[in-house]
This record gives structure tokens, C-alpha cells and sequence, in this order.
């Protein structure tokens, strides 16, 4: 596996924290979500990662709220493939990461990456995983990486080949892009169950190529891009209710086989209790083969 630290870190074992007092909501639900709405005046749409340069705005778009109703695939989990709809849900993975592992960034990489690395073989047939980052989210006051509550998709063909040669070393880049490769991301509860600001994928198949939007993702020493994504009739959305610490979301962004990409979510849902909070994490990897 390829990472971007060779350092061993050990950690204590401690448990993670848990949600055990909050009623699980399970079952369809009517959340609203936000989508894409162009800048007023036709422009690229941008982003900055961090602050924009001076009289910039952060961001030259917007976002219009649709109310849609999110199905529970709780129970009818094997009725949905990575290959055909964008996403997987994957029961009983076993790890060896405690609530230590996920406040150490280098922990993090050299206990639970090699566990992702394997998922990923395991669910996807893939001869080789690059883990290139991950992001943890809380959903509290002032947390540094809050739920992203618009959708949208983390990369587009363009920056998944960029993904392949800034990641790769440059004599196996043009290999590379010859084949197969994805851009998947493995998400996973870390105050498990989720209770709160759970997350919502849609399925691809549902999803017309002309509602995604190229976004610049203005970086201080680079410019990437995501897809933001308009609401059209049809979309299918989905939610894994309560979901578990030995669960795990798989979210393909890219694929160079068949294309299917999951448009994505954190949501409101008006059946939480007050107070009810949610951590997790989200470990992005290029697939190859």
C-alpha cells in the first residue's frame, strides 16, 4: 500500500465514543437537501479551500433547497452494487482502530489505512489501492470539518486524472491512466450509531450526467475540481440508518468503466433528538484494475 508516512505510531486502546441514549430514526424520510444553483452572472463556479485572496468571496455560486424523500436501505443492503448505482454498504468489518487511532493523524494512517486497503481489495477485485487522504467530520460548534450539507461529488474526470498523476510516481502514470481506475471513498462512524446528520447517496443510475457542475476547488498551491449537482425529477435517494462501528459505506466518485459516480449528502433529519451529534470519518482511495 501506498501512503504518505512510514512512521510507526502506537496507541492506547480505547474504546469509541457511542450514541447509546438517542432513539435510532430508521425508516423513509422527508430531508431537504441542497443543490446547485449557478453564480448570477454565468461565471465559472469556484471554490476556495482556505481563505480567498483579497476582495474574493469564498465561493461564487450557490445553493437552492429541495424537499425529497431519503429511503432507509437498512434491511435491503444487498440489492445495491458499486459498479451499477455508486455505492456499497458492507456489514461485520472487523478493526483494530480505537478512539486514540482517530485523534492521531499518523495513527490513523498506519493502523486503519491498512484496513481500508484491504476492504477495498476484498469488495472491489482491484489490484492496487492508493489511500491519498482522509477527513474527519464532527458535527459540533466550531468543529475545524463539519457534514457537508449540499451535495455534490468529491472529484469529476478531470481531477481524478490529476488524482492519478500528482499521487502516482511519474513513471507509472501513463500506465495508469490506460486502465481502470476509481476514485472511492470509504466512510465509517466514529460515535457509531449514527444518529444525526446521517449521510445520503443517490443512485447513480438516477442521476443525469447533464445535473453535475465542474467546480474549481482552488487549493493555494493548485487548482482541483469537484462536481456540485442541480436537482432534476427522478433522483433516488438513499440513507443507511443507525449505522454501526463494524459498517462501512463504499462511494465511488469516479469510475473509468461504466461511469457511475454517487452524488451525496450530510442531511438534517427532523426525527433527531436534540443534542444528538455525529463523528466520522471518510478515507479517499484511487483503484486501480
Amino acid at each position: 500500500m501506498t501512503t504518505q508516512t512510514e512512521t510507526e505510531i502506537q496507541t492506547t486502546a480505547t474504546p469509541l465514543a457511542l450514541n447509546p441514549h438517542h432513539t435510532i430514526p430508521r425508516g423513509p424520510v422527508t430531508a431537504t437537501l441542497n443543490f446547485y444553483q449557478p453564480p448570477s452572472d454565468d461565471s465559472k463556479p469556484f471554490n476556495y479551500v482556505e481563505s480567498p485572496p483579497p476582495g474574493e468571496p469564498q465561493t461564487n455560486y450557490s445553493d437552492v433547497a429541495h424537499d425529497v424523500t431519503v429511503q432507509d436501505i437498512r434491511g435491503q443492503e444487498a440489492a445495491f452494487n458499486i459498479d451499477t448505482h455508486a455505492f456499497a454498504a458492507v456489514h461485520d468489518v472487523k478493526s483494530q482502530a480505537s478512539r486514540a487511532t482517530f485523534e492521531d493523524e499518523e495513527a490513523t494512517k498506519q493502523i486503519y489505512y491498512p484496513e481500508v486497503e484491504q476492504l477495498l481489495l476484498r469488495e472491489t477485485g482491484a489490484k492496487k489501492i492508493l489511500l491519498f487522504d482522509h477527513t474527519i467530520r464532527l458535527a459540533t460548534p466550531g468543529a475545524a470539518r463539519a457534514p457537508v450539507n449540499k451535495v455534490h461529488i468529491d472529484q469529476t474526470a478531470a481531477s481524478a486524472a490529476q488524482r492519478v498523476r500528482f499521487h502516482l510516481p511519474p513513471l507509472e502514470v501513463d500506465e495508469a491512466l490506460k486502465g481502470r481506475y476509481r476514485i472511492i471513498n470509504v466512510w465509517r462512524p466514529l460515535n457509531p450509531p449514527i444518529v444525526a446528520h446521517p449521510l445520503a447517496f443517490a443512485d447513480s443510475t438516477s442521476v443525469p450526467d447533464e445535473a453535475m457542475v465542474g467546480i474549481e476547488h482552488r487549493y493555494p498551491d493548485r487548482t482541483g475540481e469537484t462536481a456540485a449537482v442541480k436537482y432534476t425529477d427522478g433522483q433516488r435517494w438513499w440513507y443507511w440508518s443507525g449505522m454501526e462501528e463494524g459498517e462501512r459505506l463504499l462511494l465511488q466518485c469516479f469510475d473509468t468503466a461504466g461511469g457511475a459516480r454517487v452524488p451525496h449528502s450530510a442531511f438534517v433529519d427532523p426525527r433527531s433528538e436534540a443534542g444528538a451529534g455525529r463523528e466520522s470519518i471518510e478515507v479517499r482511495a484511487l483503484v486501480f484494475g
